[in-house]
């Protein structure tokens, strides 16, 4: 304990408590804050140590959680005898899940501690709930012929755009927005589970480098954003602000992500922001299922199991401490946006201030509808309630449907960019039961359960279960969903170099031309080798210039800058200017 303590006391002289717990990713972390605090009334620690351990407050989810890492204690003791193995042998039986030990006596101890571990942490009943949950629900959405409910256009109460908004409302938005910045209410949350896979990478897609001219990775991009609106920001400080204007960003990452992300972050001093105003946490898995909702086995001795969608970020949120990280910090409202977006306005002052102004619990941002046929989810009604409806379950006739003013009534195409409420985020776990799972079938590499070997198969054989994050809005009592141009907003990276649709070489094209437009915008103009061509003009401008193209007007203006030029600072800027 002496040990232990005298670590924590060594980690936290420059985080929050709250923040450690999420951190250290140790489930008994919780019981030795509680524990520590109990040690200080009889053995000797520093001053430093008890200042830094007896203000915390554990979330109301905390004592849970302590309650339940004492209880796993006491089971890694006890978890190999007899007894115990067979109350869990019936328990997985109970449950429609005993083929899990049809290998059980033919492996090592190590593999049998290994399998009994997972067995144990998992929720054999819970997967239960969800498998037959997400049957009902896609049995529901076949027996419908895949129009599942009516859908009806967003209420026009809840629906805004900036591209019809006058520029005073904008920059009331803005202004809002950046005084909560200043005031330190607000959080960034970054989903950044994925990897680059389909890039021909398997490094975390946020490692990515979509070939800029500074050759940054998307991680590096979100990350000068955030420093710069931290800048500017600082204007709009009241006198007891002071000190404030930090944007912590908490990052979802997952399982075989997680220890590469910390890594790259590290190795890249955190792109100058604060290690303690970065905080990673991994989301949750969910394990793979046969067609008939059994569990399979990766190997004799190992669960087969896959991340649970990004939609799995409320859980994480709770179980990781990052609510009660929140709630410490004083946080208000957080921006929830996916790491492939390289164009992403991170803590956007113009949503945030728009959210925070209609008083709602849920922002979402969307963008224009290319056409009706665009492949995108929209949100809408569905049943009366705010939704995400795919491009699969709205027929021909209704996506073509049109408003007054010529636009499409169900344009608003979803980009998974989210305002929530801290408020709101502790109110999830209250319906979380009642969500509903998607199946994804896919092919899922297993143990063959009679001949012990495993199998890669050629076609499905499996279902992932995943929830997305979108799957709350039917829970929102308050929506504001607001409408931004897609060029300034939205350019996904999801497919592999070549394919000329939303790729490393789009993604390319569309920052360059978005800073081309910041330096037009102020009066400047970008020539040179390739000025027509943005997936070859080398031209940058550093968010820590510019977030959106303010501070430019009084350098730029009637003057050039000659491609190639990688704008890092102001002194860059006026380097480059004839």
């Amino acid at each position: 304990m002496h040990r232990r303590l005298s670590q924590m006391g060594q980690r936290l002289g420059s985080e929050s408590v709250g923040d450690w717990v999420i951190k250290s990713q140790d489930p008994t972390a919780p019981f030795y804050f509680c524990a520590s605090a109990l040690t200080l009334l009889f053995l000797p620690f520093p001053f430093s140590c008890v200042t830094l351990i007896l203000p915390y407050k554990p979330s109301p989810r905390y004592p849970t959680q302590m309650l339940n890492s004492f209880q796993n204690m006491f089971k890694r003791n006890n978890e190999m005898t007899p007894a115990a193995i067979q109350a869990l042998r019936a328990r997985y039986d109970t449950a429609g899940q005993g083929h899990l030990f049809t290998f059980f006596e033919s492996l090592s101890n190590d593999e049998k501690k290994n399998l009994v571990s997972q067995l144990n942490a998992l929720d054999v009943e819970r997967v239960n709930r969800v498998y037959a949950k997400a049957i009902e629900g896609a049995e529901a959405a076949t027996s419908a012929g895949g129009q599942a409910a009516a859908v009806e256009p967003l209420p026009d109460d809840v629906f805004d755009s900036v591209m019809t908004s006058s520029k005073e409302k904008v920059r009331e938005w803005e202004t809002l927005g950046l005084s909560l910045i200043a005031q330190g209410k607000i959080a960034v949350i970054l989903m950044a589970g994925g990897q680059g896979t389909r890039l021909g990478s398997s490094a975390p897609k946020g490692c990515y480098d979509i070939n800029l001219p500074s050759q940054k990775s998307l991680f590096q991009l979100q990350a000068e954003r955030i420093l710069r609106l931290q800048e500017v920001a600082k204007q709009y400080r009241r006198p007891l602000d002071a000190g404030k204007s930090v944007i912590p960003w908490y990052i979802m990452t997952s399982g075989p992500t997680n220890d590469a992300t910390i890594s790259f972050f590290k190795q890249h001093n955190y792109f100058g922001m604060k290690p303690e105003n970065v905080i990673f946490f991994e989301q949750g898995t969910l394990p793979c299922l046969t067609n008939e909702g059994k569990i399979l086995l990766e190997s004799k001795s190992q669960i087969a199991i896959a991340p649970d969608g990004n939609g799995g970020i409320y859980a994480a949120l709770q179980n990781r401490g990052v609510i009660a990280s929140l709630k410490e910090r004083g946080i208000l409202y957080s921006h929830c946006y996916c790491v492939d977006n390289c164009l992403a306005r991170v803590a956007d002052p113009v949503f945030i201030g728009y959210c925070a102004s209609k008083d709602t619990d849920c922002g979402v941002k969307v963008v224009r509808k290319a056409s009706p046929t665009e492949p995108v989810g929209v949100v809408c009604l569905r049943n009366s309630k705010y939704s995400v409806v795919e491009y699969s379950e709205i027929s021909a006739e209704v996506a073509e449907r049109t408003k007054p003013n010529g636009e499409l009534a169900f344009g608003a195409a979803n980009i998974a960019n989210h305002y929530f409420s801290t408020a709101f985020l502790e109110r999830v776990q209250s319906f979380e039961d009642q969500l509903e799972y998607h199946i994804a079938r896919k092919k899922i590499k297993h143990t063959d359960l009679t001949s012990g070997e495993q199998v890669a198969p050629k076609s499905n054989n499996g279902m992932k279960l995943e929830l997305f994050v979108f799957d709350v809005f039917p829970f929102v009592e308050r929506l504001a969903v607001l409408e931004v141009d897609r060029k300034d907003d939205f350019s996904p990276l999801k497919n592999a170099p070549g394919t000329g649709v939303d790729c490393p070489e789009t993604s390319r094209r569309d920052i360059v031309a978005q800073h081309v437009r910041f330096i037009e915008a102020a009066g400047g103009r970008v020539d040179g080798e390739n000025a027509d061509d943005k997936e070859k003009l080398e031209f940058e401008l550093s968010s820590w210039v510019s977030y959106a193209g303010e501070g430019l007007e009084e350098i730029v203006r009637d003057k050039t800058i000659t491609a190639p030029a990688i704008i890092e600072s102001r002194e860059d800027l006026l380097k480059a200017l004839h």
